[in-house]
């Protein structure tokens, strides 16, 4: 069975037992990590995703934190400006064993998701589509009003305002708690 992956920005065909040079992890030597961005599935029968195949991860052991060979960058100006510059660098990768390809339950495998070595906002970012869909879930998807956006559906709902009906109720002169246009209002009545 075999897998296409995408971390990076690149993407990877791997099989257990694979050794991958990835982009660098947020995780030390000995640690498990998976990767759930899986573009493809192989094996007897072939699963694509569109874009990613739901349930699916590919989990493998951290070896090492690693450097790239050296590249560098010279820049020379000839004739009139005679400057010349060169710049070196070496990119921090890690080196990955593949142990398991996952068809299916991923979620419940209590891996820690492979996370690039700046992405601190990415659990933060991970974390907001679940506080909001319970919002969503118990109102109505006040995006579809035009002229509501996300910031203005939350500030919406944080004063309350969860449906169309109770949209449609509101006085926008008199309302206080956030800033409600009459062409809301209209809108919300048409669609309650």
């Amino acid at each position: 069975m075999f897998a296409v992956m995408k971390t990076g920005g690149k993407q990877y065909k791997v099989q257990a037992g694979d050794v991958l040079r990835v982009e660098k992890l947020a995780a030390d030597a000995g640690e498990t990590v998976q990767f759930n961005d899986i573009l493809m599935l192989g094996g007897e029968s072939v699963t694509v995703g569109a874009p990613l195949v739901a349930g699916a991860a590919v989990q493998a052991e951290v070896i090492d934190q690693i450097k790239g060979d050296k590249v560098i960058h010279f820049v020379k100006r000839r004739r009139k400006h005679s400057s010349q510059r060169t710049k070196g660098h070496r990119q921090k990768l890690t080196l990955v064993r593949v142990t398991e390809i996952l068809a299916s339950g991923a979620d419940a495998s209590g891996v820690k998701a492979a996370a690039g070595a700046g992405s601190v906002a990415a659990p933060a970012a991970a974390a907001a589509p679940k506080a909001a869909a319970p919002a969503a879930a118990a109102g109505d998807d006040l995006t579809a009003i035009t002229g509501v956006g996300p910031a203005a559906a939350k500030k919406l709902n944080e004063a309350g305002i969860t449906t169309y009906a109770e949209l449609a109720a509101v006085n926008p002169e008199t309302f206080e708690a956030t800033k409600v246009k009459p062409e809301w209002v209209e809108q919300a009545k048409t669609l309650a």
